[in-house]
């Protein structure tokens, strides 16, 4: 049975929701280390190829039709993290990338608004035009100029996600690790083919990299895709998402501390503002949409 949602978390729902962040926080720094040693596209290839290996189980029919499915899966798999582990290959610093990501939320909340013509409060409206004020303050700062590039791919990267989490709400009932799975079904081959036909020297990079870059590959994998959304589901399943997720916006600061502690990010007051404005305004939007969702649920 459900929890009531007015009823405070329980220990392992809390320990699921810090888990998640310090999954997700760890999986960015991993992400920037693996592509400094394995190509981008190969890396994301092979992350999609060890997920696949784990969820094979979960890809049973029914299947769901593909027509509706295959856009989903192509946006959400290959193209999205095809393009996140570019950016992530192109940037220096961790974090100024880490909170550009972010962006995903207002733009979900935007997409919804023009395709399925859902409301958007005023403060959602705000918290994105603060968000993206603060990407832009951040790089412009000098020593964030340079990663410029790998940030606008990113924000292309996080439009792409919130274009399939809209499509999502189009699709027909599919649980999340048989989703994970079809997205590693598609991911896997599109990304491995476009790294050998695009990448240089994928086989000897491959070969030359360390069993410490290739664990991160398998964290990636199983710790981020697998493990992570499982726990998603089992909250959500037990709580209102709104009530969930705006607690992984906390994801960015264990990233960010990483990349400031052990990666040697530089850090300017510049950089900082821009950080902290754009994740204020991620927040805002998250926080408007909870409320009138709690408005919907309360007048029916």
């Amino acid at each position: 049975m459900s929890n009531s949602s007015r009823t405070p978390f329980t220990g392992p729902e809390w320990a699921a929701i810090f888990g998640i962040i310090l999954v997700w926080g760890l999986n960015n720094a991993a992400a920037k280390l693996a592509t400094e040693a394995l190509p981008p596209l190969f890396m994301g290839g092979m992350r999609f190829l060890v997920a696949l290996v784990c969820l094979i189980p979960f890809l049973r029919p029914p299947w769901p039709p593909w027509r509706q499915v295959l856009p989903l899966v192509m946006l959400a798999g290959p193209l999205h993290f095809g393009l996140v582990y570019i950016a992530f290959a192109m940037v220096h610093n961790l974090s100024p990338i880490v909170v550009a990501l972010q962006l995903w939320i207002p733009m979900t909340a935007l997409a919804a608004w023009l395709i399925l013509k859902e409301s958007m409060p005023r403060a959602a409206i705000a918290g994105m035009l603060i968000a993206f004020a603060g990407v832009v303050w951040m790089s412009l700062d000098p020593h964030g100029a340079a990663d410029l590039p790998g940030i606008a791919i990113g924000i292309f990267a996080s439009a792409l996600w919130a274009l399939a989490t809209v499509l999502m709400r189009r699709a027909p009932g599919i649980r999340p690790l048989k989703m994970q799975g079809l997205t590693s079904l598609a991911a896997a081959p599109v990304l491995l083919a476009a790294s050998f036909a695009f990448e240089p020297d994928v086989v000897q990079r491959a070969q030359a990299a360390s069993p410490f870059v290739w664990s991160l590959v398998i964290f990636a994998a199983v710790a981020s895709t697998v493990g992570a959304t499982a726990l998603l589901f089992w909250l959500v399943q037990r709580r209102e998402a709104g009530r969930v997720t705006p607690w992984f916006l906390l994801t960015p600061l264990v990233s960010c501390t990483i990349g400031i502690v052990f990666m040697g990010d530089r850090i300017t007051p510049q950089l900082v503002g821009g950080g902290l404005a754009t994740m204020a305004g991620v927040a805002l939007v998250a926080l408007s949409e909870r409320r009138a969702a709690q408005q919907a649920s309360s007048a029916t």
